[in-house]
């Protein structure tokens, strides 16, 4: 390997203030980083092979969580796909852990990875193949997929999905034509191969993206790899599967594991977060879907009113953010006044939720760990910036991460701030990873392919508009045979 230059910025967050300290590396070998400073990274100069020779020119990058729970998964995905290539006998692959790669939690972004990925390792492999830490993989079978394509050539693979309407998580993008624009299922594993690879690291360090957001990585690194009709599109792969059948090179198993029996209703304490407003028009809608399965849970509001009941937190109501009663939420959640539970569930008025399959999720997660659960958006990501749990999907919190959170002095900057994006920052300052299941969803089903969505066992969604509530709870969430009543 090549000695390079790296140039890499720690960033020192003191609670609402980021400062910038670069260390310089010399070696591949010392290279233990938080975050790149993309524009002083020496990417190697593209070295395009001409011919794929096998698995040592691989490398499977399993989309990995640093949660313990996630960690475990990715360790035992990444031992199976070693002795499974050691059964084969076809060449030793490169199998990385994406949370290992940096110290900086924003490399699950994929873009922000990407010089590393190409510095590291874009001299020795040929394709870069993502999987999710769930995602099975029959090597064999993928070289045979490899091999139909061109090495030298920019090419990125994977199993296509389309909105089926214009959708606001993609903003609206080819709204005359929601379905012309394919972008990969993670649960699939997705590929891109070396040239490409390289031409996107270098490609990243010198422009700015159109947008400080990462909401819905699939479809942004689908949009940013096309560049408006300058790039690639996505290459459909039908040997990439979800769903096991003949011929796969892929399979997935589920994102909602069984880790042993759900948690006990006791054991998640559920707020919810509504106004005066809304009191008649959505607090019915809990009432007569998901507030039955909750064993303690409390309405938060800007009046108090008996007949609901709701709470008045002494926070006025904001049109917006939140942040002010959020944040007297958790204090309450820590005082005596509400029962002692291991979870905090913070859910708006209008979101919509399965209980028992939450329920079943958390099982698999350590209560005595920092955790901060949900759907991961990320703000500024390719600059250092930070991921946060979105708020209308619900956001799950352990005791201990709330418990961190309230005494280490991390404030709102106005009542009316986002709170989800206040909470994101706190707990990146403090060293609490955001940890995503894309089972939560910010959205409305109809915002979210249908291929998508009807292979999972949803735990959320949000929003209203131009719905029935009680139909999509009806359809989407509610279990007609749920597998406890604790």
């Amino acid at each position: 390997m090549h000695e390079i230059y790296f140039n890499y910025c720690k960033y020192k967050d003191i609670i609402n203030h980021w400062t910038p300290v670069c260390f310089c590396y010399v070696s591949l070998s010392l290279c233990i980083t938080t975050s790149l400073c993309f524009s002083q990274l020496v990417v190697p100069l593209p070295f395009h092979r001409v011919f794929f020779s096998g698995l040592e020119e691989v490398l499977l990058v399993i989309q990995s969580q640093r949660n313990s729970h996630h960690a475990r998964q990715g360790v035992q995905t990444k031992v199976e796909i070693l002795q499974q290539a050691d059964e084969l006998g076809q060449g030793v692959p490169v199998v990385v852990l994406l949370h290992e790669l940096s110290e900086y939690e924003g490399v699950w972004s994929i873009l922000s990875a990407l010089p590393l990925l190409s510095a590291t390792y874009g001299q020795s492999a040929s394709w870069f193949f993502f999987i999710e830490e769930e995602t099975r993989v029959s090597l064999a079978a993928l070289l045979q997929v490899l091999h139909r394509y061109q090495v030298h050539e920019e090419w990125f693979l994977g199993k296509r999905l389309h909105d089926n309407e214009a959708s606001i998580i993609h903003h609206y993008a080819f709204s005359e034509d929601p379905s012309s624009f394919g972008y990969p299922d993670p649960a699939a594993g997705w590929a891109l191969s070396a040239p490409l690879l390289q031409r996107l690291a270098e490609r990243i360090q010198h422009e700015h993206l159109k947008s400080d957001f990462t909401i819905d990585l699939k479809h942004e690194i689908a949009l940013y790899i096309w560049e408006d009709g300058n790039g690639p599109k996505l290459t459909a792969v039908p040997e990439f599967c979800t769903e096991p059948r003949d011929n796969c090179a892929t399979t997935f198993t589920t994102y909602l594991p069984d880790c042993g029996d759900p948690v006990s209703k006791k054991d998640v304490f559920v707020a919810v977060k509504t106004c005066k407003k809304f009191h008649s028009e959505r607090v019915p809608v809990v009432k007569a879907t998901w507030e039955k399965d909750a064993g303690f849970l409390e309405y938060y509001s800007d009046v108090t009113d008996a007949s609901i009941p709701t709470i008045s937190l002494g926070v006025p109501n904001t049109e917006r953010g939140h942040c002010g009663k959020t944040f007297a939420i958790l204090r309450r959640f820590l005082s005596k006044a509400v029962p002692e539970a291991d979870w905090l569930l913070i859910v708006d008025d209008d979101t919509l939720i399965s209980l028992p399959r939450l329920r079943q999720l958390l099982r698999c997660y350590d209560p005595k760990e920092a955790v901060s659960l949900g759907e991961r958006y990320g703000y500024s990501l390719v600059r250092n910036g930070y991921s946060y749990t979105t708020g209308g999907g619900g956001m799950v919190l352990s005791r201990v991460a709330v418990s961190k959170l309230v005494t280490s002095g991390c404030r709102c900057y106005s009542d009316d701030a986002p709170d989800d994006m206040v909470l994101g920052r706190c707990f990146t300052s403090l060293g609490v990873p955001i940890t995503h299941s894309p089972l939560f969803h910010q959205a409305r089903p109809d915002d979210y392919s249908e291929t998508l969505i009807s292979l999972q066992q949803a735990i959320s969604f949000h929003k209203h508009w131009n719905l029935d509530p009680v139909a999509v709870y009806k359809h989407w969430l509610q279990d007609t045979h749920p597998r406890d009543e604790l």
